[in-house]
């Protein structure tokens, strides 16, 4: 098999091969490892009973589901990642916040996965062959992960699919029997020596619905994407494919969450999950914990640093995905080793999630907006003018930053950090919220309102001329003589565009209409534009 070339430039149509339920295989495959198993222990961890716990993550799962699935659209639109995409929206520089946002969450998120994975490892090899409980050995059983992890990453998208294919399979079969291995020492009950987290049951209730709830769909706010741009738009209708993404967000999510949920309480998991989930399992079932803890957790971080990559590629356009997949790796091993040696669990896990919740939240609402305005019509070529290291083109904006976007998600954040609560930060608006953690929902309505208010009424024109002739382009450097800015219909490497224009894709579907077409737009079927995406297409200039 060969290592993927692609990095955020465009699929082209005849390599956009994949299913709808290819995503599926993706969000279940990858997410039954103990990293997002751990996920069901915090509202445990927080004092909460198993119907308590399991009621939060539900609803939070459900909310964020609503919110998180139909950014996959935008991917099937333009052929490219979603932090890419988001240029549309952002502007070509401005897109950047989206490919920072991906890399912060992906970074955590695998670390979190190769740390528990790590930790149930070296606790399984203990009591299996005698391995020390010592310093070196966790060490090394990370860095074998993480190795792991990073060849899978590198060899990008089809092996992580057929990946994902096993391990949905695998795991799920290996879920069900750790069930019957917990099923005696299950309990309703919160663990013992626990209370409420925050003094209370609603808020600590509260807490638990946007810590493990909403926080699993919020990581993928920048993903998705990075899965739907190898799916065609001509053969395969929106609505099928918002449809599979909810479906493998909740199933992919909701499975290993309230298994860990079951085995938390069940094992009487206070302060820490991975030491008394292998101490108290039957010796029967150490070597599926054993394998659960290694290939679940290959399987989950390989998608995250596959993505990480794509987002570090997209900021600095001079590196390949290849070299910018192993830098990540490097980095998030970094912080496994923090995250063991360091850092308390629970609260790094906890004040993680809820702080990226709130900046990512905007982030996700303006794309959301945007991608209904311009009902999913978008030049796929200007995307790519960073890339490219050249300028202009219809989302140049100003200077490649779109200001009116990017205010509206600085002011949505900013109240959402001001009114999180975490365990080791409360923002000043929490106590005039009545104790409760409003974060998700005040920064997502923040920057709705403060986005639709700056931008209604915006004439279609760009907001800045770009560069002219013999000035610098984004990079700092004078292209060379000659060269069209994507504006002009040609991108800096003296391609052509390749069919992807607003209105071209359309002209492309209608040729061959995909499975559901005519749906309406709320479905996420594209029509005719009213308008396009972003600024019009900037005058000719030359970079």
């Amino acid at each position: 098999m060969q290592i993927e070339q692609h990095g955020v430039d465009v699929i082209p149509e005849a390599e956009r091969t994949s299913r709808p339920r290819d995503i599926v295989s993706f969000l279940i495959g990858s997410n039954l490892a103990l990293g997002v198993v751990v996920f069901g222990w915090l509202p445990v961890s927080f004092g909460l009973g198993f119907w308590a716990s399991a009621s939060a993550m539900v609803l939070g799962t459900l909310i964020g589901t609503l919110l998180v699935a139909p950014l996959a659209l935008v991917s099937l639109r333009t052929a490219t990642n979603l932090s890419t995409s988001s240029g549309a929206q952002f502007g070509v520089r401005g897109r950047l916040l989206g490919s920072a946002l991906g890399l912060l969450l992906s970074l955590g998120y695998t670390a979190l996965t190769l740390w528990v994975g790590g930790d149930a490892m070296v606790g399984s090899l203990a009591r299996l062959f005698g391995l020390p409980d010592s310093a070196a050995s966790y060490a090394l059983v990370y860095a074998v992960l993480a190795v792991c992890t990073a060849g899978c990453a590198v060899y990008g998208y089809r092996l992580l699919l057929r990946l994902s294919r096993v391990l949905a399979i695998g795991m799920t079969a290996l879920l069900v029997v750790g069930l019957a291995a917990y099923a005696p020492q299950f309990t309703t009950q919160a663990p013992t020596g626990t209370s409420y987290l925050l003094g209370d049951f609603l808020p600590t209730w509260l807490l638990a619905v946007v810590a493990a709830g909403l926080s699993g769909p919020m990581a993928f706010i920048t993903l998705l994407g990075d899965y739907t741009r190898y799916m065609s738009p001509t053969r395969h209708s929106a609505r099928r494919v918002y449809l599979t993404t909810c479906g493998g967000l909740v199933a992919g999510l909701l499975i290993p969450q309230l298994f860990g949920t079951f085995t938390a309480v069940a094992v009487d998991a206070a302060s820490d999950y991975a030491g008394p989930l292998v101490q108290q399992a039957p010796f029967w079932f150490l070597v599926p914990l054993l394998l659960a803890a290694s290939l679940g957790s290959v399987g989950n971080a390989g998608l995250m640093l596959y993505s990480m990559g794509l987002d570090l590629d997209a900021i600095v356009p001079r590196t390949t995905r290849t070299r910018a997949t192993y830098g990540v790796a490097a980095l998030a091993t970094v912080l496994v080793y923090l995250g063991h040696f360091v850092w308390d669990a629970q609260e790094a896990m906890t004040a993680f999630v809820l702080l990226l919740t709130a900046v990512g939240t905007p982030w996700a609402v303006i794309v959301l907006i945007g991608h209904a305005r311009c009902r999913g019509n978008y030049d796929a070529e200007a995307l790519q003018v960073l890339n490219r290291r050249s300028v202009g083109g219809r989302y140049w904006y100003t200077a490649g930053w779109n200001a009116r976007a990017t205010a509206a998600w600085a002011i949505g954040s900013g109240v959402g950090l001001l009114a999180v609560d975490t365990p080791v930060y409360t923002g000043p608006l929490v106590g005039h919220l009545g104790g409760f953690d409003l974060s998700f929902l005040l920064s997502a309505a923040v920057t709705a309102a403060v986005f639709t208010a700056v931008t209604t009424g915006e004439p279609a024109r760009p907001a800045a001329e770009p560069p002219a002739a013999g000035e610098a382009s984004s990079t700092g450097e004078t292209p060379a003589a000659g060269e069209r800015s994507a504006a002009g219909g040609r991108s800096a490497s003296g391609r052509a565009p390749a069919g992807h224009e607003c209105g071209k894709a359309e002209s492309t579907a209608a040729a061959g209409e995909p499975e559901g077409a005519g749906e309406g737009a709320g479905s996420g079927e594209v029509g005719e534009p009213e308008g396009s995406c972003g600024a019009p297409e900037a005058r000719g200039a030359t970079a």
